[in-house]
């Protein structure tokens, strides 16, 4: 398929989608504030603009907008394990939420406690024994998905990100996780740990710095586990500077999700589209990337949410299901 379809109609509605990338694309945009957007395939042949199907980029907690049949009918959330308490009723959510996996982009994460060895801290029940001031690099997003995790991860043992500060510690705030205000204080040894995702563009660096992760013990994960956290390897092979593989827990995929009511053949089409257009879609280096994968519970797609019947029907017809 062209990367542009014919007709002059296209030719304006990938010049509103460059505007909207530029736009929300802005560098001086903070988390949390206009970076994300909403596709919205429709008729505009009349007064009013009539939609058939709107998709979102955003936050965890759009799964209640979708879930209520409100402004969205597909959303993308990152990480897995965030659309599966949605779908528990655990964690950020009071109830399950009526929620299926359409499609997943496919994405190897995981999620690091990492911690200089100058502090003492061996496991998190020793941040709280401790009242270590630590000076800690995490998220500014208030609802990133990392904020959520350590959050759920630090009430097994009673304490919050908020106690460190009362402890006299100090949360070094950053966008990214390659974010300059993370990276340059840490070469400089000003950071005292660490807690993120995106691994692939920090955790190098911290591990030359002198951090070392720190592993949960076997209540820790099975904990994390009911909440939809996934045990996982994080292994030497990829980060030679690590001394050993480490358990730790899983941070990959994105699932686009919809609310299950959404019609079989909207989801089958979607499903479609990707295959059809897979060649256009920025996939990571390295990564399986292709319309099948995106079906199916593997390693950089994890699944706990089931699929959409009609996903499932795409994959019948195309895949080895």
């Amino acid at each position: 398929m062209e990367p542009l379809p014919k007709g002059a109609n296209f030719v304006r509605a990938k010049t509103l989608w460059e505007i909207g990338l530029h736009i929300a694309g802005n560098p001086a945009t903070p988390y949390g504030g206009n970076r994300d957007m909403v596709i919205t395939v429709g008729s505009g042949s009349g007064p009013r603009f009539r939609p058939r199907l709107r998709m979102a980029s955003g936050s965890a907690i759009l799964a209640e907008d979708v879930a209520a049949g409100g402004g969205v009918d597909l959303a993308f959330v990152n990480p897995s394990a965030l659309l599966t308490q949605a779908y528990r009723g655990v964690g950020p959510f009071k109830k399950p939420l009526p929620l299926r996996i359409v499609a997943s982009y496919p994405s190897w994460d995981r999620f690091v406690f990492a911690v200089h060895p100058r502090v003492g801290i061996r496991s998190l029940a020793d941040i709280k024994a401790k009242r270590y001031p630590l000076r800690v690099s995490v998220r500014e997003d208030a609802t990133h998905s990392t904020l959520i995790l350590i959050e759920q991860a630090f009430a097994l043992h009673g304490f919050t990100l908020n106690d460190i500060e009362s402890w006299g510690g100090r949360l070094a705030l950053c966008g990214g996780p390659s974010d300059t205000r993370r990276l340059e204080p840490l070469a400089r040894g000003e950071i005292d740990a660490v807690f993120d995702e995106g691994i692939k563009v920090w955790l190098a660096e911290a591990l030359a710095a002198g951090l070392v992760p720190i592993e949960l013990n076997d209540d820790e994960f099975a904990a994390m586990g009911k909440l939809g956290w996934r045990r996982v390897v994080l292994p030497k092979a990829r980060f030679p500077k690590l001394g050993k593989d480490v358990d730790t827990l899983d941070f990959s995929g994105w699932p686009i999700y919809c609310n299950a009511s959404l019609p079989e053949q909207t989801a089958y089409d979607v499903c479609a589209a990707l295959a059809a257009r897979e060649a256009e879609i920025p996939f990571e280096k390295g990564s399986d990337g292709s319309a099948l994968h995106m079906v199916s519970d593997t390693d950089t797609t994890p699944m706990d949410v089931p699929l959409h019947p009609g996903s499932e029907r795409w994959y019948r017809e195309h895949g080895k299901r």
